[in-house]
This record gives structure tokens, C-alpha cells and sequence, in this order.
């Protein structure tokens, strides 16, 4: 079923990624891939504005080398970094057309709306001029992508039901996490009427190196089948999607995804039980049943990124990456401009706020030994 008027294949092509070497983009193995994933018939390119060097890998790989209707090409206005003013923040628009040198956007997104980012969008009016551009031609059709909770994603598309399309995260670990909550935030697009584009269906690349007992399960399963697979499948066989952006690194995770999205077919029944099996084998683990209320975060006097910091441990648990673990801890906690889980006084007001009941104290303990 094609959406928005736009004939996509399931999968589609994330550049956030991109193979590297001697410390930058290789763009010969990256025309590799795309000749790949175009001769396969697939069409759809995702960058962004914010992914440095991945605009300019697009020009040089894609739209340099292919006449502009082979493909559709999405990239992303990220207002929440380090804009001032509305004219630096539409700025970026100007930046990625010069920098892809693709004349317009077939998808053209407000990135990562949610918790305070959204505020820079609502300041500088950009849902007006993201439509503006629209009209001009520059952009063919409008969305945004979202990391926050369903009920903030309900109020952005109440608020603009212009808004033709939602990126959001979403795969099979998250598809129930009360931190992450996929599921509901899908069906609150598809309340609203919304196609969805799926980021992150493997999780950063995560559930193609899932916990040794999920993995079990899925090779009892299907031995020949790759964790990736299952993973981008998940995503896939929802309804509403328009594409399941896979942000690929080499040429074998290029040929691994093209053998068994070339000929997608949804999920049968029994491979959703193997998932379901999986799901459950996840929920065993003894993880922070945090929801990211973040009521604790209202009160500690010391600003602490407790949800941040407990997304992070969690993630130590299922993965048993410390360095992902670390990455994670830095980003939800010191890039959000929060304290760190050493500099708790244990006063405990976090405790009392916390709904869920978690020793929050305790928790943070944990992480700051294990951490760092």
C-alpha cells in the first residue's frame, strides 16, 4: 500500500551510520550500497542536518550519480541546537539543500520533538514556515520525528493536524518498555490518522547482538535467519508504515537486509509467537521498572538525571555493554544538562514521589559504581 501518494518499499535506506574509515565517511563503499539498495528497488534515503558528514556523503553518493526521481530523499531541522533565533534555526534548511544538493525534500521533518526540544519548534513558529516551504516546493511532504511520551505526542498532533507523517522509534525490546513505550506512541499516530516512519527498529544495532537467551530463540526458530532480521521484520509488518529506516554500515548488513525485505511478507503467526517468546525472555530481566515520569526529578535538589541514568543501567543488564551503557548515561544525563547518580545527597524525596516505588537511592549507587 503505498501512503502519502508515494509508491516506498518497506525499507529504506538510514544514513546516520555510514561506513567509516581513516575517521570519516567512506564514500566508496557508501555508493556501493546504494547502488545495492536502489538496484533492489528500494528508494528511500534518510539523513540529517545533525548527522555529520551525512549530507554531503548523500550528495555524493546518490544524488551526483542518479537522476532525482530514482529516489526519495528525508532529512531533519534540529532548532533545539544551538539556536538562538528563528532565522539560525530555518538556516538549516538552507544548509542541507547546499549540502545534498538535492534542489528539494520528498520528507522533510521537524527532528527529535519532545520534553523541552519541542519548545524551540512552538518559539520560532516552524510548523507555519515548515509549511511555507511546502507551498513553495521545497518540501514535499511534512512531519516530525519523536522521542517523548504518548501523551505528548497526542497533544503535538492535536495541536497540528497539518503535520502529514510521525517518525518514531520503535522495535521489539521497546515495544512495551514503560521507558520507551513504542507501542502506545504507535497507536497514537495511528489514533490520529498518522503513517508512520520506523527509526531504530534494531535499537541502534543492538538486537543484532540481543541477550544470549533471546538469541536462542530466535535461531531455534529460524537458523538461517539473521537477529537483524527479526528485528526489522517486527517494525515492518505493522500496519501504517511507510518505511522502517535501517541505518546500515557496511555491505553485509546492505545485502543481510535486501535478502528478506526485497520480497517482504508480514509476519505469520508463528514467527509473532517467536517474537512474543523473545519479548518475554526480555521481560525477565531484572531491569529498573523506571517509566520516566520523572516526578523524582521535580524534587532532587541536586538535579540528577535519575531516569537517565536508570535508561542506562538498564541497559547494562539486557546488553552487558558497559561502553554502550557509559554512552547512553552521558547523553540522558550530562547532554540534558542534568547532575550525575554521584552527586545524590540522600535525602530520599525522591523516593517519596517515586510512583513505581524504586529504591532510587540504592540505584544510584549502583550506577555510579558501575559507570564510571
Amino acid at each position: 500500500m503505498a501512503y502519502l501518494g508515494e509508491d516506498i518499499k518497506k525499507l529504506g535506506f538510514g544514513m546516520m551510520r555510514l561506513p567509516q574509515k581513516d575517521g570519516a565517511i567512506d564514500i566508496g563503499q557508501t555508493k556501493e550500497m546504494v547502488d545495492l539498495f536502489l538496484g533492489a528497488g528500494f528508494t528511500y534515503f534518510d539523513t540529517a542536518w545533525a548527522y555529520a558528514g551525512s549530507e554531503d556523503a548523500v550528495r555524493q553518493a546518490l544524488v551526483e550519480r542518479y537522476p532525482r526521481e530514482r529516489f526519495q530523499l528525508a532529512t531533519k531541522n534540529a532548532a533545539w541546537i544551538n539556536c538562538k533565533t528563528r532565522e539560525e534555526a530555518i538556516s538549516q534548511f538552507d544548509t542541507s539543500l547546499k549540502q545534498t544538493g538535492a534542489g528539494y525534500f520528498d520528507f522533510y521533518l521537524l527532528h527529535n520533538l519532545g520534553e523541552s526540544r519541542t519548545r524551540c519548534f512552538d518559539e520560532f513558529d516552524l510548523w507555519t514556515w515548515i509549511l511555507q516551504k511546502k507551498e513553495e516546493g521545497a518540501i514535499r511532504h511534512a512531519g516530525f520525528s519523536f522521542h517523548s511520551t504518548p501523551q505528548e505526542l497526542d497533544e503535538i498532533l492535536t495541536a497540528h493536524p497539518e503535520m502529514e507523517f510521525v517518525q518514531l522509534q520503535i522495535n521489539y525490546a521497546d515495544w512495551e518498555n514503560p521507558a520507551v513505550q513504542s507501542r502506545a506512541c504507535y497507536e497514537v499516530a495511528r489514533k490520529h490518522g498518522k503513517p508512520v516512519v520506523i527509526m531504530e527498529p534494531v535499537k541502534g544495532g543492538m538486537l543484532a547482538s540481543p541477550p544470549t537467551e533471546v538469541e536462542k530463540i530466535l535461531k531455534n526458530a529460524e537458523p538461517n535467519s539473521s537477529n537483524a532480521s527479526w528485528a526489522i521484520r517486527f517494525a515492518a509488518s505493522l500496519d501504517g508504515v511507510v518505511t522502517v529506516l535501517s541505518g546500515m554500515s557496511d555491505l553485509a548488513q546492505m545485502r543481510d537486509n535486501l535478502s528478506y525485505m526485497t520480497n517482504f511478507t508480514s509476519l505469520s503467526d508463528k514467527q509473532k509467537a517467536t517474537l512474543a517468546a523473545a519479548q518475554q525472555e526480555l521481560n525477565k530481566m531484572p531491569l529498573i521498572p523506571c517509566t520516566n515520569c520523572n516526578y523524582c526529578a521535580k524534587v532532587c535538589p541536586k538535579n540528577i538525571g535519575i531516569s537517565g541514568t536508570f535508561t542506562a543501567m538498564n541497559y547494562l543488564t539486557m546488553y552487558r555493554d558497559r561502553a554502550l551503557a557509559a554512552s547512553q548515561e552521558n547523553w540522558l544525563v550530562e547532554g540534558h544538562g542534568k547532575s550525575r547518580a554521584a552527586d545524590c545527597i540522600r535525602c530520599g524525596k525522591c523516593e517519596v514521589a517515586c510512583p513505581q516505588h524504586i529504591s532510587i537511592r540504592r540505584e544510584l549507587e549502583k550506577a555510579a559504581a558501575a559507570l564510571y
